[in-house]
């Protein structure tokens, strides 16, 4: 069963899934092709030097590229690949790490607010910072959440159980115009009284 469906209870299903997003392994990119880039650099150097020495040189250069490249890059990525956003139909997940694991849910019935932060750059990028207000636990902030806006958006849709509720189709119950007059009514009457003539008649005789 792949993950996170082993996670879930019975009828709960998945609505979000998403890793951290790939700002979080900009450096880690940077800091390999830098690291290579010098390697390759001092291994040309060392092999103009005198036996034994170029050959110590060279196994030097790896070791300690070897170590800056897991260290800088590996160990990064490993923890990006590991870090899970998960919004189900009952809660919201959040999974990190991979030998010391942690995680958190929060029940959407939990939930008290949601709203998010983003600055210039993390517009750009099209990224952001969610924090979630439960009603027992301190605000609980998830960085460099992708599409943080749309993250928002469903989250808070999920908690109130209404997928339209941004806008309404016209028509909808609740939401007609209705005018200010009552039809269908029984139409006013209105009552002539005529005034008794008590004149009596003339008999014939």
């Amino acid at each position: 069963m792949a993950y996170p469906d082993d996670l879930l209870s019975e009828g709960e299903t998945v609505v979000l899934h998403k890793h951290p997003h790939w700002k979080m392994l900009l450096v880690p990119f940077v800091v390999l092709i830098v690291t290579l880039a010098i390697g390759i650099w001092l291994g040309i150097l060392v092999q103009d030097a005198e036996s034994p020495w170029n050959n110590i040189g060279l196994i030097a250069i790896g070791v300690v590229g070897l170590g800056l490249i897991v260290w800088l890059f590996l160990i990064p990525f490993v923890r990006w690949r590991t870090t899970h956003f998960i919004v189900t139909t009952d809660r919201v997940m959040a999974r990190e790490g991979v030998i010391n694991r942690t995680g958190i849910d929060i029940p959407l019935s939990r939930i008290s607010s949601v709203r998010f932060e983003h600055g210039l750059i993390d517009r750009i990028v099209g990224c952001g910072t969610l924090i979630i207000e439960s009603s027992s636990q301190e605000p609980l902030e998830f960085d460099d959440i992708p599409k943080v806006e749309k993250v928002h958006t469903l989250i808070y849709r999920e908690v109130n159980d209404n997928p339209n509720d941004d806008f309404h189709r016209q028509g909808a119950p609740g939401f007609e115009q209705q005018g200010g007059f009552e039809q269908g009514g029984p139409a006013p009457t209105q009552q002539y009284t005529q005034p008794d003539q008590g004149g009596r008649g003339q008999g014939r005789r």
